[in-house]
């Protein structure tokens, strides 16, 4: 059957309340649309929802471990030998920064604002009012000048499993908070939750890497699949198309020229523009852009862990009277509770 996409089908009011755990949800609510900043830093369990994260992290953590152990059996084991060459360089030269070890991370590095400054210099993000930027340490300091550039951030809610995305104003966060918000933590406290019906329209996407081909802009993110999700659920919002600048950034030991393109998966995205801390780089790639949802790759064990994708998946059928395809079966990381102790520290 061949792949549907529903990019420009008429939008969907979903509900995007997050349902992780009670804790979460509780975490979550502060940031609902409607609250004041006030209210929101008075009610909001920082604590609550960065252990909720922390434990998330782990777990997909040790199962990613456990996928790239066995990924010799795998085709797709090529990407997993570059990630970890990679990892292991970033480690070995002293260029890794916390969050550690960045194995199975969207790597933070050495010299990452100076890379975020480099991107906050073009012309592409200067005239950019909507910016969309991932939520991972490297990237801290783009959201930073996007918010504090008065234009308006988009960033996802951890790996999607909280709700989907939330969008942060200068003019919502209290005076000095911008840092704060600029962290897992303070984007659920400040941050507004948008569902898949929000007419929004997004100007430049910022994406984590952990490797980056310049000659092709191929890409490599950290093998969740996340980044290619959000991609396409903002492509069936009509937020984004083709013209859509994707840019990331990176340390120059993340660029690599061995990144096949054949091999590449319809749904992976390529990237613009690379900027590192020394250098920026016009891709000008070939690589064709994801148009939307690719139901077929998506495996029932990942559908039943976002619930955004399973609602729309459901509304889709019920409006078209078709049932979409569904990918194999994957083995996830586990959910189960980790016993560890909570670092009350943001990211």
């Amino acid at each position: 059957m061949p792949p549907l996409l529903f990019l420009g089908a008429p939008p969907l009011p979903l509900c995007l309340v997050g349902r992780a755990s009670r804790r979460a949800r509780l975490a979550m609510a502060s940031a609902a649309p409607g609250s004041s900043s006030s209210s929101s830093s008075a009610s909001f369990d920082a604590a609550a929802f960065e252990a909720e994260r922390l434990r998330l992290d782990a777990a997909a953590r040790d199962g990613m471990a456990s996928t790239a152990a066995a990924a010799e059996a795998d085709p797709r084991a090529w990407k997993w030998v570059i990630r970890k060459r990679v990892w292991d360089a970033l480690e070995a030269e002293g260029i890794a920064r916390d969050p550690r070890p960045v194995h199975h991370r969207i790597p933070n590095f050495d010299g990452a604002p100076a890379a975020a400054d480099a991107l906050g210099r073009l012309d592409v993000f200067q005239n950019s009012q909507w910016v969309k930027v991932n939520p991972d340490s490297p990237q801290k300091q783009v959201r930073f000048l996007t918010l504090s550039g008065d234009k308006k951030l988009l960033t996802p809610q951890p790996r999607l499993r909280t709700g989907f995305f939330s969008v942060l104003d200068s003019q919502m966060i209290p005076i000095g908070c911008i840092p704060e918000a600029c962290t897992s933590v303070g984007a659920a406290k400040y941050g507004r939750p948008i569902g898949l019906d929000e007419r929004i329209k997004v100007d430049l996407i910022v994406i984590g890497s952990v490797a980056v081909d310049p000659s092709s802009g191929a890409r490599l993110g950290k093998g969740e699949g996340f980044a290619e999700l959000e991609y396409g659920m903002l492509r069936y919002m009509g937020a984004i198309d083709d013209s859509t600048m994707i840019v990331t950034t990176v340390h120059d030991k993340q660029l690599v020229d061995d990144l096949p393109v054949e091999k590449l998966l319809v749904h992976d995205v390529p990237v613009d523009i690379i900027c590192t801390p020394t250098q920026v780089i016009f891709t000008k790639t070939t690589i064709p852009k994801p148009q939307g949802i690719y139901w077929e790759k998506l495996s029932p064990e990942k559908l039943g862990q976002i619930r955004i994708l399973r609602e729309l998946k459901k509304r889709i059928e019920q409006e078209t009277g078709t049932v979409l395809p569904c990918g194999p079966s994957e083995k996830l990381p586990p959910t189960a509770q980790r016993t560890r102790r909570v670092r009350r520290q943001r990211r």
